[in-house]
C-alpha cells in the first residue's frame, strides 16, 4: 500500500514585481497553511519523504508544514520538475519514487494537482484550493505501477474556519 499526500501551495502574493517562480506567500497564505498543517497533524500520518516544487510559494508552504509536523531535513527535497502545471511531470516524479517510500508528501501547483486527484483519486474535486490537502491510498507496492486509488481525506482551509 502506498499513500500520497498532495498539498497545493498556500495563497501567494502578486504585489511584487517578481518572476512567477519567485512569488512569495501573502499573509493569508501563511495563516491558511498553518491552520491546515495543524489540522493535518491530528491525523498522525506517517510521512516517509517530502518533495516540493522549487517555487518560493511551494517551498514556503512546505516549510510551514515541516515545522508543524516536525519533519526532518533528511526527509525533504526540492524538485524543479514539480514546478508543473499540466500534471505530466508530477506523474513522472511520483512514478519514479523509491519504492522504500510508502507515504509520500508532495507540495505543488494547480492545475497539475486538481488534474491528478481527479485522474487517480476516487473523489471528484472541482478545484484543489490553495493550502488544500488531498490524501490518496494506492493498492500498489511499486510507484511505477501507479493506478486509480482511493481518496481518503481532503482538508481545505475554507472548511476549517
Amino acid at each position: 500500500m502506498k499513500k500520497l499526500i498532495l498539498v497545493r501551495h498556500a495563497k501567494s502574493s502578486w504585489k511584487h514585481d517578481l518572476s512567477d517562480i519567485n512569488r512569495p506567500l501573502k499573509e493569508r497564505g501563511f495563516n491558511d497553511a498553518r491552520l491546515v498543517a495543524e489540522t493535518f497533524d491530528t491525523y498522525n500520518f506517517q510521512i516517509d519523504a517530502v518533495l516540493s516544487s522549487d517555487a518560493v510559494r511551494a517551498m514556503t508552504t512546505a516549510e510551514i508544514f515541516k515545522d508543524v509536523l516536525k519533519i526532518s531535513e533528511i526527509d525533504f527535497s526540492l524538485k524543479h520538475a514539480l514546478y508543473d502545471f499540466s500534471g505530466e511531470s508530477l506523474v513522472n516524479v511520483i512514478k519514479n519514487c523509491n519504492n522504500n517510500i510508502d507515504s509520500l508528501m508532495i507540495f505543488g501547483h494547480n492545475y497539475a494537482l486538481t488534474n491528478f486527484v481527479n485522474s487517480y483519486g476516487s473523489k471528484y474535486i472541482d478545484n484543489v484550493p490553495t493550502s488544500g490537502v488531498v490524501v490518496i491510498n494506492f493498492d500498489i507496492t511499486d510507484w511505477g505501477q501507479l493506478k486509480k486509488g482511493k481518496t481518503i481525506l481532503t482538508l481545505f482551509p475554507k472548511e476549517l474556519k
